[in-house]
């Protein structure tokens, strides 16, 4: 139920990023969902470093939304330097 309820929490988180991101992204479903949980991940490790979470203690959705915002970014002038 927890892998569910990951998945579920990434894809708004996903959808809330390349909501607030200005721009053309052309990213599916899958990416978006993957975008969300990866930048919850991110925003867990990094929260971590920096003494806001201990260790076992996920992230919250601000701070994932965050980390999603931040890799989207990252995602854009990647992407931008490959074209």
């Amino acid at each position: 139920m927890h892998l569910i309820w990951t998945v579920l929490i990434g894809l708004v988180v996903g959808l809330l990023a390349r909501f607030l991101m200005p721009g053309d992204d052309k990213m599916g479903f899958l990416m978006t969902t993957a975008l969300g949980i990866v930048g919850s991940v991110a925003a867990t490790y990094v929260g971590q470093l920096l003494g806001w979470y201990v260790a076992g203690e996920g992230a919250g959705f601000i701070a994932s939304l965050v980390g999603a915002l931040v890799l989207l970014f990252l995602y854009n002038m990647v992407r931008k330097k490959a074209a």
